[in-house]
């Protein structure tokens, strides 16, 4: 099982910015997929998830009308496309599979990780 994120670097403040996850070793259309970030010295946290069965995607309240996340079963593939980014976004993006049917925030629901791809946002 692998998720392999990819697409972070360094943006300026109102940028923007497209995180990809490719999931392979399971079966990725039976999975609800959601994005997490974790900054230095806080917890990790919830930024966006797209369940199975499609329906309304979750976002975080901080990046909500910003951030929007989709998911492409035939490449195996969830993106995180950001817009106007901001400093506070500044983080370690990690995709993230479970198999609770819509979306939970709760990391320990969360079977597979990515490594995570740094994201800065800095003038």
């Amino acid at each position: 099982v692998q998720l392999q994120a990819s697409g972070g670097g360094l943006v300026q403040p109102g940028g923007s910015l497209r995180l990809s996850c490719a999931a392979s070793g399971f079966i990725f259309a039976d999975y609800s997929m959601a994005w997490f970030r974790q900054a230095p010295g806080k917890e990790r946290e919830a930024v966006a998830g797209i369940s199975v069965i499609g329906g309304r995607p979750f976002y975080g309240d901080s990046v909500k009308g910003r951030f929007t996340i989709s998911r492409d079963n035939a490449k195996n593939q969830v993106n995180l496309q950001m817009n106007s980014v901001k400093p506070e976004d500044t983080a370690v993006y990690y995709c993230a599979a479970t198999t609770v049917v819509g979306f939970t925030t709760e990391t320990g629901q969360y079977w597979y990780w990515g490594q995570g791809t740094q994201v800065t946002v800095s003038s």
